[in-house]
């Protein structure tokens, strides 16, 4: 069986020590295709050397993540939109509004949130969404923004079922789900199980955010199988299914 991992940062200094190791890993699993979210100008270099590394299997996409927007959001945003240029992305991400840890740069967030967004819809490329504590912020500006031009992913999903169905109905968005669902307090779950395979992909996040059974420890890509037991269970369908289908709603949105 071959899985996609949507949404995986494996060039972080967490896989230093054994990097090359973890994506064999991972592809002796069967996750052949794993797609990396950029974060910040310092995160660009590690990402290429992975996609260069492994054309087939690594895919970059590039984006500011909102942690790490601040007072210079528009002289690092000018430096992404340059590299665009100079290759090719499958994706304007991780963008996205965090409420969580500072709420002193929301403006900042939301200017960068829209900034991206357009860039996305400017190069036919799919957006990949961070939202922690701003599901109210993040749906105001897509409802703002919505054309037929808006495509994407909600990564880590972890919403009510009124949020996936809002989201969903902007047409071509898929919703990633990750090991939170198999935390047994989470309730994603209950969630999950009310959607249709045609509207998820896998991911895990990697290195956070680890399924049961190795839940606090570092995620890693190898790990998807487990999460797509866990939505097989959840849908009544076979893991085959579960592969086959969320691989190839990646391949729609990402165009690979």
């Amino acid at each position: 069986m071959t899985y996609t991992d949507t949404h995986t940062h494996i060039y972080s200094e967490k896989f230093q020590e054994d990097q090359s190791v973890m994506i064999e890993r991972a592809l002796a699993s069967g996750v052949s295709r794993m797609f990396m979210p950029n974060i910040d100008l310092d995160s660009i270099d590690g990402m290429h050397q992975l996609a260069d590394k492994y054309p087939n299997n690594c895919f970059p996409m590039m984006g500011l993540h909102p942690c790490d927007v601040k007072e210079d959001v528009e002289m690092v945003l000018s430096n992404m939109k340059n590299h665009f240029e100079w290759r090719k992305y499958l994706a304007v991400g991780e963008i996205g509004i965090d409420l969580y840890w500072d709420k002193s740069f929301l403006l900042q967030q939301e200017f960068a949130f829209r900034t991206q967004i357009e860039w996305a819809k400017e190069m036919n490329l799919p957006i990949v969404i961070h939202c922690r504590d701003a599901f109210d912020e993040i749906l105001a500006i897509l409802d703002e923004l919505n054309d037929d031009r808006l495509k994407g992913i909600f990564h880590c999903f972890t919403g009510t079922l009124e949020q996936a169905k809002h989201i969903l109905g902007y047409g071509d968005f898929y919703l990633g789900i990750g090991g939170v669902v198999t935390f047994k307090k989470a309730g994603l779950d209950k969630v999950v199980e009310q959607l249709s395979i045609n509207n998820l992909v896998l991911e895990t996040d990697a290195p956070y955010l680890a399924p049961t059974p190795f839940r606090g420890k570092r995620n890693e890509p190898s790990y998807i199988p487990h999460i797509a037991e866990k939505v097989a269970d959840l849908l009544g369908l076979t893991l085959k299914e579960v592969a086959e289908i969320t691989t190839e709603n990646s391949k729609t949105i990402f165009g690979v």
